[in-house]
């Protein structure tokens, strides 16, 4: 898959991945998206390593966009607790 099919589904299963663990998080549409991007990685490179498939195939198949949305949940999962910790509320 090409570069901007990359940013086109790391935004989309960021955002779907914000609606599914709704809450406050810090970082706009950039961060979504960069958070998606790794996401899609994550997804499809744990989709290989646990099930033996490989979960990214094409921007129109089932498994890349379920791979995508599971690895960005588990991102976002990990960024909301390492930036809720960092801040000092006064």
């Amino acid at each position: 898959m090409g570069i901007i099919a990359w940013i086109l589904i790391g935004l989309l299963a960021g955002l779907i991945a914000k609606a599914i663990m709704p809450g406050k998080d810090p970082g706009g549409l950039i961060v979504t998206t960069l958070l998606g991007i790794v996401g899609g990685l994550l997804g499809g490179f744990l989709g290989k390593v646990i099930f033996g498939v490989d979960s990214i195939d094409g921007f129109f198949e089932l498994s890349t966009w379920i791979a995508a949305v599971i690895g960005s949940v588990i991102v976002l999962a990990v960024y909301r607790a390492v930036t809720g910790r960092s801040r000092v509320h006064a």
